[in-house]
């Protein structure tokens, strides 16, 4: 996928949109990207676990349903992981994703915002996603009061993990994977960066200001060929973190397959900030 085609439209449209109503919906959507594709992931889910949570949206005021896939770990007391995909494909897209996390040694719950599969169908934003990660939080605090529970997050749902790591304190810790600082310095490095957006962007997701806010260690990866989220952004929100941590750059790794190449040396990395043995 070419950088451009995610922000271009994007870029070019937001400054004739910037005294209209529909400014706000225009991000929402094309930030999101929200469907029911699965990218071809359905065969990696057979034998997943449907989860469903319910809940009333302080938002929305309306009740929300929010699916989502259940793999457990092949031995009892794993540390339990909540996976946080980014946009454009659903829960059944990070199918791949998700295996290789549990044979890091987790079981894992990975959900679909609301917009996105089989959850509540309403045209997401930073604030319900956000609450839909709270949401998913603390329905494994439920079911699973007793393990370790650590926070995933994929490029933009990375910037979702560090909000719900930013809000909450009983997380042991946070990884991501081909995230950035903000969405203003995303749109900043596209064909169309010198255009003056930042004040425009009204879905800013400003994680670099939200990470020093966690308070476990943090684990940030990025792939060297990732040409949608430079590195260089990785590296930034990496360096805006304090306490323990650690960066990994998987060298050949892109935006999409860094899970994939770099997966020798995130069992080391976990190993070694998280003292868990894979």
């Amino acid at each position: 996928m070419k950088r451009w085609h995610l922000f271009t439209a994007f870029a070019l449209t937001l400054g004739l949109l910037a005294g209209c109503a529909t400014l706000d919906e225009k991000q929402r959507a094309w930030i999101f990207q929200p469907s029911d594709r699965s990218w071809g992931g359905a065969s990696m889910a057979e034998g997943m676990q449907d989860v469903w949570i319910s809940f009333d949206s302080r938002l929305t005021g309306q009740p929300t349903r929010l699916h989502g896939l259940w793999l457990a770990a092949e031995r009892p007391g794993a540390p339990v992981l909540l996976y946080l995909h980014g946009a454009r494909w659903n829960v059944t897209g990070s199918a791949m994703r998700i295996r290789r996390m549990q044979e890091l040694g987790f079981s894992v719950l990975a959900i679909d915002y609301r917009g996105f599969g089989k959850s509540t169908q309403d045209l997401p934003s930073e604030s319900m996603a956000a609450e839909d990660a709270r949401a998913a939080w603390d329905w494994l605090a439920a079911q699973h009061p007793k393990a370790q529970r650590y926070i995933f997050g994929h490029s933009l749902g990375g910037a979702i993990a560090i909000d719900l790591a930013a809000q909450v304190s009983d997380e042991r810790g946070v990884m991501v994977e081909g995230t950035f600082t903000s969405i203003p310095d995303v749109a900043s490095t596209m064909k169309w960066g010198w255009l003056p957006l930042g004040p425009l962007i009204t879905q800013r997701f400003d994680s670099e200001r939200k990470v020093t806010r966690i308070g476990s260690p943090l684990l940030v990866v990025h792939g060297s060929e990732d040409r949608l989220i430079l590195p260089a952004l990785g590296r930034k929100l990496y360096e805006a973190a304090r306490g323990p941590k650690e960066f990994v750059l998987v060298q050949g790794g892109s935006h999409h397959n860094t899970n994939s190449v770099g997966q020798p040396q995130y069992r080391e990395a976990i190993a070694r900030l998280f003292s868990l043995a894979p």
